[in-house]
């Protein structure tokens, strides 16, 4: 039998190893990213266009490389930051594989300029799919520039799976992000296109936070801190009534490095338990400093999952310490009747100085006086006369009789939400429903549990779920809206501000002109500010940040790419948002207009999420029900 296996090329080892470690433009950013922080830089630039599919460079200030170590760094399992296995569990650095540069270079056109420091010239080495086209001596600013172009051009299939360049450009931004986040010490700037997008100074961890969330953020955290033996936590919580319904504010970083775990997710989840709006998300930037010894971080190639040592100690600390944080600051109460809360001292105030309080005291005050003392400084009038009070008791002559009177004043009740199972069988009520002819008048349907409304058919009965039936009307509604683009917009007195996040406001801006299509006009978008000075006349100003962060949750995890699938979406959200909820009264005129409306629709029978609208009960299923 002839010998089958082989051993695969470099550059087809290379191509499949790419595969695990450079799924789409963010892989690239965070390696280049990772690498140029290891190399001990204070500035890092990052520049990318149509979303990190043309280009994406990475210029460090950092100590740079060798003519040999440039050439070198492209090989695979060539690294700087280990050398045995047993550096593998006193990681200091962000990488330690050695596959990443590797892996880049076989899929892309690579150019590497670099120049360690006290060195005349630079290296300059130029890279197509592995092969090393050119390698020369150059003129290049101490540190490392690295231009990673056309990604995946010889893998067309790779390169066909990428999404839009805004769902893309999010994931470059994600990834930006994190790394930015665990080094405040460092700054920071990205570029797209050829327009700034981030432009981080170095400063601490607060106001880095501030930099890339904008300003109003802020006012919105809470500090947490705590040092023991095992683990050193600090960063920030959300305070509830800021939480989103997304998981975009979730942070978790351990020695300084991005980490995703829903065992410690669920820790901090446990410390707002009985705080949170609903649905709502806690948001926090948390950072866990542990002995790296205690970790291994080599289990999956994007070293974004880690094993620890001890998770049941780790999640006991990390949720006792949110929620004394939470108490401290007086989000949450502290239920300890060992202590007084308020006698806490907070974190800012531990050194400083403690100051004597001034009393002042009224010596002349005597409590046994008759007649209240005169004020310091003041003199009793010689004509000052005692009060009389005598015969008080006859102030209260004749109340009693008034109290009698009142007992007969009646009280508006509750608005009858028209229960059709009350007991005592109400026969005015129950009377057009047990009509035979079925006709439509005002008091021919009801709501039922604040949540259903209840209406007579010809064949028996439709009842009809308030909630989804209104998305349909209003799904269909605001469809029209955009497609026609007649939509009818009041101006508002004064612009509406809203302040979001950079990601947030490139979304809104990839939805501009289906927003404006439904009625909302804006003014200026620019930083974290987003100005509206009009809004649709189905819904008031109070409701528009609602419908926005509804918008922006239900496209956390990507962006439609076809305009249509947009016009879907925004159509979808805004109705979900805007539509009636179970349990709110609806008065006759309501339910006649949401029946009508209903009906008038392409598909009445299913909401905008395929779940049933309404359900009919005909005079056989009855007469089943009681045989």
């Amino acid at each position: 039998m002839a010998d089958i296996i082989k051993l695969l090329p470099d550059h087809v080892a290379n191509q499949i190893a790419a595969g695990e470690v450079v799924q789409r433009p963010a892989s690239v950013v965070k390696e280049l990213l990772e690498n140029a922080i290891d190399a001990g830089a204070s500035s890092i630039k990052l520049i990318v266009k149509d979303a990190g599919k043309t280009l994406i460079q990475i210029i460090d200030d950092g100590k740079g490389m060798s003519d040999t170590d440039a050439r070198m760094s492209f090989e695979r399992h060539a690294t700087s930051k280990i050398t045995t296995a047993d550096d593998l569990f006193n990681l200091n650095t962000k990488g330690f594989r050695g596959e990443a540069l590797a892996s880049i270079a076989a899929v892309a056109h690579v150019a590497l300029k670099t120049r360690p420091e006290g060195a005349e010239v630079g290296t300059h080495i130029e890279i197509e799919g592995s092969k090393i086209i050119t390698q020369e001596v150059c003129a290049t600013p101490k540190g490392t520039s690295l231009a990673v172009k056309n990604l995946f051009f010889n893998i067309p299939a790779r390169r066909n799976f990428l999404k839009s360049n805004s769902v893309e450009l999010r994931h470059v931004i994600d990834e930006f992000q994190r790394v930015a986040l665990a080094h405040p010490d460092i700054a920071f700037a990205m570029y797209h296109n050829e327009g700034e997008l981030f432009q981080l100074p170095k400063g601490n961890l607060k106001q880095r936070i501030v930099g890339i969330f904008g300003g109003k953020t802020n006012e919105k955290l809470v500090p947490v801190q705590e040092e023991t033996d095992i683990l050193t936590i600090n960063g920030f919580v959300v305070k509830p009534e800021f939480s989103k319904k997304t998981r975009g504010e979730q942070f978790f970083f351990v020695n300084d490095r991005f980490i995703k775990s829903a065992y410690l997710n669920h820790a901090v989840t446990a410390a707002f338990d009985g705080l949170l709006p609903d649905r709502a998300r806690a948001s926090y930037f948390l950072y866990l400093k542990v002995d790296p010894a205690t970790i291994d971080i080599n289990i999956h190639p994007t070293k974004t999952e880690i094993k620890f040592d001890d998770e049941h100690a780790l999640y006991a600390m990390l949720r006792s310490t949110i929620k004394h944080s939470l108490g401290q600051f007086s989000i949450a109460p502290v239920l300890d009747f060992n202590r007084d809360s308020e006698l806490d001292t907070p974190y800012d105030y531990k050194n400083k100085g403690v100051v004597t309080p001034k009393i002042e005291v009224d010596r002349t005050f005597n409590p046994f006086e008759s007649v209240p003392a005169p004020k310091r400084g003041a003199q009793r009038p010689d004509d000052y006369e005692k009060p009389d009070v005598t015969g008080w008791e006859k102030m209260y002559e004749g109340m009693e009789s008034q109290a009698t009177a009142g007992s007969t004043v009646t009280f508006e009740k509750e608005v009858s939400t028209g229960n059709m199972f009350e007991s005592g069988l109400n026969t005015k009520a129950a009377a057009p429903i047990a009509s035979t002819a079925g006709t439509q008048d005002e008091s021919s349907t009801y709501q039922l549990n604040k949540k259903y409304i209840v209406s007579t058919i010809k064949s028996g009965m439709v009842i009809i779920d308030q909630h989804k039936a209104h998305q349909r009307v209003l799904y269909e509604e605001f469809l029209r809206n955009i497609t026609v683009k007649e939509s009818v917009s009041q101006q508002l007195l004064f612009p509406l501000t809203l302040t979001y996040s950079t990601t947030e406001l490139a979304l809104i801006e990839e939805l501009k002109e289906g927003l404006e299509n439904t009625g909302f006009i804006f003014g200026l978008i620019s930083g974290d500010i987003l100005e509206i000075n009009g809004i649709p006349t189905s819904i008031t100003e109070s409701q528009v940040p609602v419908v926005i962060d509804q918008l922006l949750s239900d496209l956390e995890n990507e962006v439609p790419d076809s305009g249509f699938s947009q016009t879907d979406t925004l159509a979808k959200s805004m109705a979900k948002s805007l539509a009636v909820k179970g349990g709110e009264t609806l008065d006759s005129l309501s339910r006649e207009h949401l029946v009508n409306s209903l009906f008038a629709c392409k598909e009445p029978s299913i909401s905008p999420t395929n779940k049933k609208t309404f359900i009919t009960i005909t005079g056989d299923d009855l007469d089943r029900k009681f045989k």
